[in-house]
């Protein structure tokens, strides 16, 4: 006579459940074979050949960053940027978190202000409803003055906090080719304060949309969110860095010979284009070249990791 075991124990019993439940939620899992592969980005034209070379371009879709300390040529790149976008009939918005953006200068760099959106940040004050009780009087030391006071801290919007908001409704409502927020001027201690979190919803908005979103900074702030991150570095004709684009001699030290460094004399220069008046300082330079060096220090559109590779280009100084 056969005989035959059964286990029914509480223990066999959980083994088969957890099999089960296993089994359903591998059921959902796609398997790597079959995964799609995330088409690369559009790439458009930066403005600048030699940047187009290092990078491909700018990519649509995606957060490119451009970090840079002053007289670095950021601001060259964002001319050069808005120029070429405009040119190729994308409509564009510029939020200017500094006020610092020359409308001749753009103009001369071939930016079409009809297809440009400008944002100027400023603080402003929020209109608060009146209290209760206007024309009571407040001790400096008490709890309803102290109230007042955080309430007119809270209401105050620094242009940094108007830049973020003015990005977000920019990016959620679409229609942009080119969306370039400027922190260049804006100090990195303040900039590195932007919350991480804000970084990933800007991303996020972006992506699957044609919109290049292009942020200008003193220092790399974006961090992973970034697909392209670039560093630029002013130098004059000689290769040595730029702490600032003109500056100016003492009178008993009068450098003579700055020709081939980028710069020239006011006296000289006023010469050629009469810009200046003939009584103008001797020791004062203008700049008339600035050599810029461009670094990719992050590329997520390629699989393996980017090694240093620089390219370097000239901007000239349009009389």
């Amino acid at each position: 006579m056969a005989s035959f075991s059964f286990f029914s124990t509480a223990a066999s019993t959980r083994q088969i459940h957890a099999s089960i439940l296993s089994a359903s939620k591998l059921a959902g899992v796609t398997p790597a074979s079959r995964l799609e592969v995330r088409p690369a980005p559009e790439m458009v034209s930066s403005g600048i050949p030699q940047i187009d070379d290092l990078t491909g371009g700018l990519p649509r879709g995606c957060l490119t960053e451009l970090c840079g300390s002053a007289s670095s040529g950021r601001t060259s790149v964002l001319l050069a940027a808005l120029a070429a976008a405009t040119q190729r009939q994308d409509l564009c918005a510029l939020v200017d978190v500094s006020d610092a953006l020359d409308p001749l200068s753009a103009a001369a760099a071939g930016a079409q202000f009809e297809r440009l959106l400008w944002v100027r940040c400023g603080t402003t004050q929020r209109k608060f409803p009146p209290q209760r009780h206007p024309s009571g009087a407040l001790s400096a030391g008490s709890d309803t003055e102290k109230k007042r006071k955080e309430t007119d801290r809270a209401g105050t919007e620094g242009p940094v906090e108007q830049a973020l908001r003015a990005t977000d409704l920019l990016l959620q409502s679409g229609g942009f080719g080119l969306v370039i927020m400027d922190l260049g001027g804006v100090p990195l201690k303040l900039a590195r304060r932007i919350p991480l979190a804000s970084w990933f919803r800007f991303q996020r908005a972006v992506e699957h949309t044609p919109t290049v979103l292009f942020i200008i900074t003193p220092a790399p702030c974006a961090q992973s969110c970034t697909t392209l991150l670039l560093k630029v570095v002013g130098k004059n004709l000689s290769g040595k860095k730029l702490s600032a684009l003109s500056y100016q001699l003492s009178a008993k030290n009068v450098f003579c010979n700055v020709e081939g460094h980028g710069f020239s004399h006011v006296e000289s220069a006023s010469k050629k284009i009469g810009a200046f008046a003939p009584k103008a300082p001797t020791h004062t330079q203008l700049l008339d070249a600035l050599h810029i060096e461009a670094e990719l220090l992050r590329s997520r559109l390629e699989r393996k990791p980017v090694r240093s590779v620089t390219a370097t280009f000239t901007a000239m100084r349009v009389s």
